[in-house]
C-alpha cells in the first residue's frame, strides 16, 4: 500500500470513530436520544395538568422547558387557557407510550421525574408551545433544547395561538 491510501484510511477510521463517539458535535445524531440514552416506552395512566402527566407505573413526569398556565394551583387558581392546556395535553399524550428524554437534572423540588416527552417523534414539550398552550421556561442546567422552544413560542405569539391570542397579557 502506498503511503496516500495508508493516510485515507487512517482518515477515514478517525472519522469514523469522532461521528460515533461525539455525534451531537458532527451533526451526525441518529435519533432524538443522544448521549447513549436508549429509550423506553411508557404508558401515560393520567393527565395532572398542562405539563405534568403520571405514568402507568405511578411515576409523576413535570415536562422540562416549559409552563402552561395552573389549573389546580392553591393561591392562583385556575388561570386563562389553563382548561385548554391540560386538554391538549391529554390529547396529545393520555393512553399513550411515550418515550422520554432526560436533561441534566433527574428530578425538581417537588421529587417529580423531569423530561422531555416524545410521541410518534414528536416532542411534547415543543408541541406545547409551539400551539400556544405553554409559555418557555427554562431553567440551567436543563436547557438542551432552549433554542427550540424560543423559536416554537415566537411562532405561537406572531400567530396569537392559543394563550397569545386568547388571553390578557396581564394573565400570563
Amino acid at each position: 500500500m502506498d503511503r496516500r491510501k495508508i493516510l485515507n484510511f487512517l482518515s477515514i477510521i478517525a472519522l469514523s470513530l469522532i461521528v460515533v463517539f461525539f455525534p451531537k458535535h458532527t451533526g451526525f445524531v441518529l435519533s432524538q436520544f443522544d448521549d447513549h440514552q436508549s429509550p423506553s416506552l411508557v404508558t401515560v395512566s393520567r393527565i395532572v395538568d398542562g405539563d405534568t402527566i403520571e405514568l402507568s407505573n405511578g411515576e409523576i413526569v413535570r415536562y422540562i422547558g416549559i409552563d402552561t398556565p395552573e389549573t389546580k394551583h392553591p393561591q392562583k387558581g385556575v388561570e386563562c387557557f389553563g382548561p385548554e392546556a391540560s386538554q391538549k395535553n391529554e390529547e396529545l399524550v393520555m393512553g399513550h407510550d411515550v418515550e422520554l428524554e432526560f436533561d441534566v437534572s433527574e428530578t425538581d423540588r417537588y421529587g417529580r421525574t423531569l423530561a422531555y416527552v416524545w410521541n410518534d417523534g414528536e416532542m411534547v414539550n415543543e408541541q406545547l408551545i409551539r400551539q400556544g398552550f405553554a409559555r418557555v421556561a427554562t431553567f440551567s442546567p436543563d436547557v438542551k433544547y432552549q433554542d427550540r422552544f424560543f423559536k416554537a413560542e415566537q411562532f405561537a405569539r406572531e400567530h396569537q395561538l392559543g394563550l397569545w391570542g386568547g388571553c390578557e397579557l396581564n394573565e400570563l
